[in-house]
């Protein structure tokens, strides 16, 4: 509808551009009293002064409706950016594939999956999200306001069969793919596989004090990535969630110690790292009280199948980086 009003704006506006206005130019304005009063009101002849430009230039009539087409696609864009009507803040992706088999090289459709994973974790629309149990449920953080948008997939071949955690898949120099702007794009790497003194890894994460820097983004090796033809018991996609926790300033929930912070209230502390598929209640006692940990948390160690939610005190932190003073305000690109 209004697209149409601004055609008809546009159309109108020409026209009248084109055409004499025969009755204002043929009458004889009555003579007028100017008081002192009438002589410091404000004026602005901005508008008279366009029409009459536009009126005698084709070609600055066409850089006005191109101006008005822009304008009107920004405002549509807005809506729909990273910024929602909802306060929802939508985070650009940037996916970067290096392999070296055909296996190594995900398929646009995992990746569109894997995008769809994290979408329906930080809203809290996983299927799996009504199994929290009812002691958690209070504190579930159902909607965290984050969402994430794919805009680019950038691959490269490679002759690597192993990638560290010392960053090199995150450098041109080394084999690598540079990232994307960091300070605007959460830049994905998928390498074939990683390890880290012997072990392997699944992924690894910058922390938001890492911002902008060269660095900044999430690795995960390509057998944990998605959920067709990931590899059990990671293939569904939550290492890519667990990941994205940290980078959007979440810690392991035992907070990497015994009985240790993880600097969130709601979710209880517990005595080391869960694997594998716990079933609840699981109790720890930490500073002498006993009581079920959280281990269905994504910032857990247990299965893909296991983990399924966030805390409120997470979608706080989570907020906190994201909002317009926060680390990640760069990721507020529309």
């Amino acid at each position: 509808m209004k697209k149409l009003l601004f055609g008809a704006i546009v159309l109108g506006f020409m026209s009248a551009c084109n055409s004499d206005n025969m009755t204002n130019q043929s009458e004889n304005p009555a003579k007028e009293d100017v008081s002192s009063a009438d002589m410091f009101k404000r004026g602005c002849a901005s508008e008279e002064v366009r029409e009459e430009a536009l009126k005698s230039d084709a070609q600055l009539r066409q850089k006005f409706v191109t101006l008005e087409a822009n304008t009107e696609k920004f405002a549509n864009e807005l809506k729909l950016g990273k910024v929602l009507a909802d306060g929802t803040v939508e985070i650009p992706v940037v996916v970067n594939v290096l392999y070296k088999t055909t296996a190594e090289n995900v398929s646009d459709a995992r990746i569109a999956e894997q995008i769809d994973v994290l979408n329906a974790d930080f809203t809290g629309t996983n299927s799996d999200a009504s199994k929290i149990p009812a002691e958690f449920q209070t504190v579930s953080a159902g909607d965290t306001k984050i969402k994430f948008r794919l805009v680019n997939t950038i691959r490269k071949a490679t002759s690597k069969t192993s990638w560290a955690t010392n960053d090199d898949m995150k450098k041109a120099s080394k084999g690598g793919i540079d990232a994307t702007n960091p300070a605007n794009y959460l830049n994905i790497w998928i390498v074939g596989k990683m390890t880290s003194q012997g072990r392997t890894i699944l992924g690894y994460a910058t922390f938001p004090e890492s911002a902008g820097l060269w660095n900044d983004g999430v690795a995960i090796a390509a057998p944990y990535f998605g959920k067709t033809g990931a590899a059990s018991p990671f293939n569904l996609g939550r290492t890519a969630t667990h990941e994205v926790g940290h980078y959007l300033n979440l810690r392991h929930i035992w907070g990497d110690a015994s009985c240790g912070n993880d600097q969130v209230t709601d979710t209880p502390t517990q005595t080391t790292a869960n694997y594998g598929k716990p079933t609840y209640p699981l109790y720890n006692t930490c500073s002498g009280v006993q009581r079920s940990v959280m281990f269905m948390n994504y910032m857990d160690y247990v299965d893909d199948a296991a983990m399924f939610m966030f805390s409120a005190g997470q979608k706080a932190r989570v907020q906190s980086v994201v909002a317009s003073t926060g680390a990640r305000s760069g990721l507020r690109l529309y």
